[in-house]
């Protein structure tokens, strides 16, 4: 192509940037107990920061996976195939312990560093999908303490062993989960697969489920009907003697977007299972599973947001338009600065909740009370706000961001999928009015923490006492849900960064989303805030 004048003003590709280099992200790290991980954070975060891994994270989108149901003889096979980049992807996450690392790892702050490495890990969302479902099924497998024993050492094994073979076999595993079906959706009591006990101890599964991610998974846990009700198993793709256990992908999800990962319709053929806890108690032995999940969705919408912000921040300050850097330029800074608050608050919620988690799994009570709460309200928020936000991002780069080359597109098209994975808006409201109902010790917890901030800020002091008065008319909370859900949240983020936050991220918050003195969209702050360190605290620093 002939060279017709020289082209100015290009912004250079974001590269060469550690991603882990976040300060709301190191302070709770170090604040959660996690400090001593903050090495291991910085390498996966320079990793993230290389054009090698994000043109790891473009090919695996632009080369999703295809479902091979049998081979050239026509045997069935229901094999996934994937591009290469996938599996850098995945080798990636798994040998720097984003699986089940921390249930191999005895040390204070373990699941801490694990979320701190699943946030700066955010090249592609959909290899996130198999590595959060393995994480999160080792909770629930220790319902079947011999299970457990066979299985869990290989789930937290820091090796990627990927191909359909027996699970004793291979030197690392991968768990998935298998719930929903066509006419139960989010409803799971609904569901209609049965489960045939065997006089071996095992069951056979007959029945469908209509959205499995990660179907090349080792093992799924799933829930079935048994004769003593809704009950949760352990399905192996590959059974002991070899054979493919009959759990057939008739195809895979067309989705809007997390397009790497693979997600199937299954058929259960009398597959061999598994049971894991007792009969009857599906839900609640695989509600374990489900709330590690939910805070994978709330740290994947939280590094969704802090990618969408930086790449924003990074265009504005290499850009211009009439005569001024974008970043510059009032109206522009007023946008960054929002993006940015948004992007703080989810990221300390996040590791206020990994903290909490990981107390919580060392046996303190009241942690495990708070997170019980707080967990729900927060992939709530957190994951609602995300689209907003990822949209924002996006117009910030003009018609750049809307050209596939840029990114923003694929991080919009994923922003809508956390709010919907392990239970969507309306469920998680509801979730947190059934946990202050059925266990009032969970509200107590979650104010003893808001309340810790008592009296640093008289917006946030009025904000709670608001956030309390909302359960007194028991009457209409139902319906009321998705406010309250709200309330909890914003009291809880504002909570956190009066305490811990950079004061102007703390004051501009407050000012903000609890005074109510912004417009509905981004970008609407009033005059006389502190702009300048919320963003440069936003802007990646390269090289």
């Amino acid at each position: 192509m002939t060279a017709t004048h020289e082209v100015f003003n290009q912004v250079p590709p974001l590269a060469g940037h550690d991603l882990a280099d976040d300060p709301a992200l190191l302070d709770g790290l170090a604040r959660e107990g996690a400090g001593a991980a903050l090495a291991e954070v910085h390498a996966l975060g320079r990793l993230a920061g290389t054009e090698e891994a994000q043109e790891w994270g473009r090919l695996a989108n632009e080369h999703p996976p295809a479902l091979r149901t049998h081979d050239r003889y026509g045997h069935r096979v229901d094999e996934v195939e994937f591009h290469p980049a996938w599996h850098e992807l995945m080798r990636t996450a798994v040998e720097h312990g984003l699986h089940g690392a921390p249930w191999a790892d005895d040390r204070e702050g373990a699941h801490v560093a694990r979320a701190a490495k699943f946030y700066v890990w955010r090249v592609d969302a959909g290899h996130g999908c198999p590595i959060s479902m393995t994480y999160a099924a080792v909770p629930a497998l220790r319902q079947a303490p011999e299970l457990a024993a066979r299985f869990e050492p290989l789930l937290a094994a820091p090796v990627y062993d990927f191909g359909l073979r027996e699970p004793s076999g291979k030197a690392g595993l991968l768990a998935g989960m298998s719930m929903t079906e066509k006419q139960g959706g989010s409803d799971v009591r609904a569901n209609t697969t049965q489960a045939a006990p065997r006089p071996d101890g095992t069951y056979r599964l007959v029945g469908h489920k209509w959205f499995t991610s990660a179907p090349m998974c080792d093992l799924f846990l799933t829930l079935a009907q048994a004769p003593g009700g809704l009950t949760c198993f352990l399905v192996p793709r590959v059974l002991p003697d070899g054979a493919l256990n009959p759990m057939r992908l008739m195809r895979l999800k067309d989705k809007l977007g997390n397009r790497s990962n693979a997600s199937a319709e299954v058929e259960y053929e009398n597959a061999v299972a598994w049971r894991v806890g007792e009969e009857g108690r599906g839900v609640r032995t695989i509600i374990e599973m489900v709330n590690m999940t939910r805070l994978d969705c709330l740290i994947g919408a939280a590094a969704g947001m802090r990618q969408g912000v930086t790449v924003a921040a990074h265009h504005a300050a290499h850009r211009k338009a009439f005569g001024r850097y974008l970043i510059d330029q009032p109206l522009m800074r007023n946008v960054l600065a929002d993006l940015a608050l948004e992007s703080e608050a989810a990221t300390t919620l996040m590791a206020r909740l990994a903290g909490a988690t990981d107390r919580s799994v060392r046996g303190d009570e009241r942690e495990t009370a708070f997170k019980r709460l707080a967990l729900a309200v927060g992939k709530y928020w957190v994951c609602k706000r995300w689209p907003a936000h990822a949209a924002e991002a996006l117009e910030c780069l003009g018609g750049n961001g809307y050209v596939e080359e840029s990114g923003m597109p694929r991080l919009f098209r994923e922003s809508p999928l956390n709010s919907i994975w392990e239970g969507s808006g309306n469920v998680a409201a509801l979730d947190l009015l059934r946990a202050t109902l059925r266990g009032p010790q969970t509200l107590d917890a979650f104010f003893d923490e808001v309340d810790l901030a008592q009296g640093a800020d008289p917006r946030l002091d009025a904000a709670v006492k608001e956030a309390k008065d909302a359960f007194a008319d028991i009457e209409t909370i139902e319906y009321r849900a998705r406010r309250v859900a709200e309330r909890l949240a914003l009291v809880l983020q504002a909570s956190l960064l009066v305490r811990y936050g950079h004061p102007a991220v703390a004051d501009a918050f407050c000012t903000t989303r609890l005074a109510g003195d912004r417009g509905a969209a981004f970008g609407t702050l009033p005059p006389g805030l502190n702009l300048a360190p919320i963003i440069d605290r936003a802007t990646p620093k390269i090289g």
